[in-house]
């Protein structure tokens, strides 16, 4: 075993998360963490105990993969990073806080409707979700909230139509799922969860009286009904679906207009060539990272690397964000380019974790951007940049409201 250096003090430990004060740059602390030497920082929770911040992009890569790490949520090592966590306590877990091999069942329950050949024949209706909305914000315009009339509803109907959820319940479970995701209490948050555990469960029981089309009742008939899940595992698992597969690309939506808009020339360089987007759709993954702080682990064994241990117990938590800024990695990581090849970023994770619904978004996005600009080729925020309000960093990166024009 090599010398190590001895982990540094907590009691001046900057706390962690950082709120963003520009949609899509780092917080100031953020970047002084990704600058020091060494990848790994002791940083605060929000309840006082200490975790490690991996900052740099090799190593996330390396503990990502490492077995050592556990994602279970429920245990009491997890390093939760806001008291929304007590949700995963409380509540039977889905199946991302599971560790191998009980996640990799579970994962292949769902994998089918995710692959990239599955997710390329969705395409033409993607497109016309997308150009409905466009249709609606463009006859109701010219200035328009883009999130409620184009980002939030535009994945929220497609994860609909894929999981075989009833899209005019719509207000229903986007209201709730915003308030999972961004509640400042526990009991907040799982008042909101428990909402969405009637509401699926409800829907579960349809599917087995009258099976329909969709994923969820496709478990109900396929895997609920032989005993491999039980209802609860089935009702978190699906609550994950849906949640995930419209928040994280409604947020990644607002956030990629914005950063488009606010540099002009890579903004016409896309508008002069399209063929540009799916490598533009890469670097605003990375740019983004708008689950900066998804990759929560601890350790359940001593764990070497990089010069440090880190021991048994102890909290572990990839930032995307920073990582995906990492100057050994991308060059000049602060600048936005969608020229660059930034296709190994880890906004979507890395290893067995990895974001099961990476392929939809990144088709949804593609779509998406594609279609946006050229329908409303004049798209322009409607206040300064300055007065969006951001999302405290706890959550999803985003804005609940993004006045535009055209």
């Amino acid at each position: 075993m090599t010398d190590t250096v001895a982990p540094p003090r907590t009691d001046n430990a900057p706390t962690f998360p950082s709120d963003r004060t520009c949609p899509y740059h780092l917080p100031e602390q953020y970047t002084r963490l990704r600058d020091e030497a060494g990848s790994l920082r002791r940083v605060t929770l929000f309840d006082g105990r200490p975790a490690w911040v991996v900052t740099k992009h090799e190593t996330a890569r390396a503990l990502l993969a490492d077995p050592r790490l556990s994602s279970d949520r429920t245990h009491v090592d997890f390093p939760a990073t806001s008291p929304r966590f007590q949700t995963f306590q409380k509540t039977p877990p889905a199946f991302i806080s599971l560790d191998p091999p009980e996640h990799g069942a579970k994962r292949r329950m769902l994998i089918s409707e995710f692959t990239l050949k599955r997710v390329k024949g969705m395409r033409a209706d993607i497109e016309k979700i997308v150009h409905g909305f466009i249709d609606d914000m463009l006859a109701a315009g010219p200035t328009a909230d883009l999130v409620s009339q184009f980002a939030l509803p535009v994945p929220s109907m497609v994860i609909c139509r894929l999981l075989g959820v009833p899209y005019e319940d719509h207000a229903l479970f986007q209201d709730a799922s915003r308030r999972l995701v961004q509640s400042a209490t526990a009991e907040d948050a799982i008042a909101a969860r428990n909402e969405l555990a009637v509401y699926l469960d409800g829907l579960l029981t349809k599917s087995q009286a009258e099976p329909g089309p969709g994923l969820l009742s496709a478990l109900v008939t396929d895997q609920l009904a032989h005993g491999e899940i039980d209802r609860e595992e089935l009702v978190s698992n699906s609550i994950l679906l849906l949640v995930a597969g419209h928040e994280t690309t409604a947020s990644m939506t607002s956030l990629s207009v914005i950063t488009l808009l606010e540099h002009p020339d890579q903004h016409a360089a896309l508008r002069a060539d399209p063929t540009l987007i799916p490598g533009a759709v890469e670097e605003l993954l990375r740019y983004l990272a708008i689950a900066d702080s998804a990759g929560g682990r601890f350790a359940k064994a001593d764990i070497e690397i990089d010069g440090q241990v880190i021991k048994a117990g102890e909290g572990v938590i990839v930032s995307n964000a920073i990582a995906n800024r990492d100057g050994a990695v991308f060059a000049e990581p602060d600048t936005f380019d969608v020229h660059r090849s930034a296709r190994h970023h880890i906004a979507f994770g890395y290893g067995v974790h990895q974001c099961l619904g990476q392929n939809l978004a990144r088709l949804e996005l593609e779509i998406i951007l594609a279609s946006l600009f050229e329908r409303i080729p004049t798209l322009r925020l409607a206040v300064p940049v300055e007065q969006l309000k951001l999302r405290p960093g706890t959550t999803i990166q985003g804005v609940n409201e993004l006045p535009v024009t055209w």
